[in-house]
């Protein structure tokens, strides 16, 4: 679509950051904390890059009432974080630790008190450790009732302050590397415990939302979901039965359960077939169906094109973790599909592609098949930032990159998508997961590496500067960077 006049982005539009509690907090084991499963996988030798871990990571823990105050000269008007539930549960079930809810009492006050919207969210993947060896955590049901008691902590504790919730971060993603790629805890590859541990985590979302429903009458609710759209690596038939046959199963297989409560039935069939369908008990369908949502987090970074993979094709295969262009592999489900480059747009250092046309396309069949206001909860650039002589950070690919996603975020609610906010992944640098602390998303710099913590100095990018005003002119102003793309 090609409109005569773009809409403005609504009054009240969300202009937030985004962090998650092991990337920035550190304080691992302060006042009470017990460790995740993260706190235990990041110390085992050859895990992450040039071992490194969340132990101190931003040290956001301690100082976050600095970082407020920058979120507050950068006019944010949202903040999404997430919650360590070994924070406030140390064993994920027992007593509660009166310390961490405290701590997010104070931060959730400081945000209020700089009229920043909080945006919780309730697991990005630290799961307690101790769940994780008395029964396995996601792959047990007995985590559905362990997330929705701590969940309830939650809602019963922040739930006159804080407006929105998100529950599950990226499970897909996280699942995927955790059971399929074995790369983040507990580390294995096997397909059918992949697919009891997503339905058992649906389970989990639905019950949460049920609890939430009760607790929180006036708040707003939903997951939040990395979408990676899917082009046809050609014109070939096959090559597009492909592209849908990955849309089934790496979009549907989620989103339908978070939304309308059911799987979709060609996937469910086609795992019935190969025996690795999930363990799908009587009451099931009950439970799935308290899930529907208000809204949806949408995360968005790159895409994908996708062609024919026979049965004897490629598998799951590792990803770049070392910012060396050109070193990821094919990788796909044999019988299903196979990922395959895409000429038409530049990728970063780490082989994402940079697609922000998919992001418009995202938030439109997002918003035909499910209906539902969105959040982009996520949306940013990791890169090798280096402070220059003069002190400063210039980070104008990242301006580029943002300005180009927020311009078709624009275009989407031209084309009348609903959209409350977009929250950039991230408001500082953080630990990211397996690539340490060489990949950075942040608007402000922190002074560290993977060997090194250094003073973890607070520097303002460029992008800071450029983000400012974009929040101050309600996105009018997105500076000459989409004019040079």
């Amino acid at each position: 679509m090609d409109h005569k006049q773009l809409a403005a982005f609504p009054e009240g539009f969300l202009w937030g950051a985004a962090s998650a509690a092991y990337q920035v907090e550190g304080a691992f084991d302060a006042d009470g904390k017990g460790p995740s499963i993260w706190d235990v996988f990041a110390h085992i030798p050859g895990k992450t890059y040039k071992g490194s871990n969340g132990d101190i990571a931003a040290d956001h823990y301690h100082r976050f009432e600095e970082d407020v105050a920058l979120m507050a000269e950068l006019g944010l008007s949202a903040y999404r974080f997430s919650v360590a539930w070994s924070r406030i549960l140390p064993d994920g079930r027992g007593e509660v630790n009166e310390a961490g809810l405290a701590f997010y009492d104070r931060l959730i006050d400081a945000l209020k008190a700089a009229n920043i919207e909080p945006v919780l969210t309730l697991y990005h993947w630290d799961l307690p450790q101790a769940l994780m060896e008395a029964y396995g955590g996601w792959e047990s049901r007995e985590v559905i009732a362990d997330f929705d008691r701590y969940a309830r902590i939650l809602f019963e504790r922040f739930g006159d302050r804080v407006k929105y919730w998100c529950t599950l971060n990226e499970m897909s993603v996280d699942f995927q590397r955790a059971y399929l790629l074995g790369m983040h805890p507990p580390g294995v590859s096997s397909p059918e415990r992949f697919y009891q541990a997503v339905h058992i985590a649906h389970l989990a979302n639905a019950t949460a939302i049920r609890s939430f429903r009760e607790l929180v009458p006036n708040g707003l609710i939903g997951p939040v979901f990395p979408y990676f759209p899917g082009y046809p690596a050609s014109s070939r038939p096959e090559d597009v039965l492909a592209c849908e046959d990955a849309e089934e199963f790496l979009q549907h297989w989620w989103l339908d359960p978070y939304v309308f409560g059911r799987y979709p039935k060609a996937a469910l069939k086609w795992l019935e077939e190969e025996g690795l369908a999930p363990d799908i008990r009587p009451g099931d369908a009950e439970i799935m169906a308290w899930s529907r949502p208000d809204f949806l987090g949408v995360n968005y970074y790159f895409s994908f094109c996708y062609e024919a993979n026979g049965r004897d094709g490629v598998t799951q295969a590792a990803f770049n973790t070392t910012g060396v262009r050109g070193t990821t592999p094919s990788a796909g489900v044999p019988g299903l599909y196979r990922t395959s480059p895409n000429p038409f747009v530049a990728t970063t250092n780490w082989d994402w592609t940079i697609d922000p046309v998919g992001l418009r396309i995202v938030l439109r069949k997002l918003n035909s098949r499910y209906g539902l206001p969105m959040l982009i909860t996520e949306n940013g650039l990791g890169e090798f930032d280096k402070i220059a002589e003069d002190g400063a950070i210039h980070d104008p690919y990242r301006i580029d990159y943002l300005a180009r996603h927020i311009e078709q975020c624009q275009l989407a609610i031209t084309d009348g998508v609903d959209l409350l906010g977009y929250c950039a992944w991230s408001f500082t640098d953080v630990l990211s997961w397996l690539n340490g602390y060489q990949k950075r998303y942040g608007f402000v710099y922190i002074d560290r590496d993977e060997t090194d913590t250094r003073d973890l100095r607070r520097v303002r990018k460029d992008s800071f500067s450029w983000y400012r005003q974009v929040i101050a002119t309600n996105g009018a102003d997105l500076g000459d960077a989409t004019a040079a793309s």
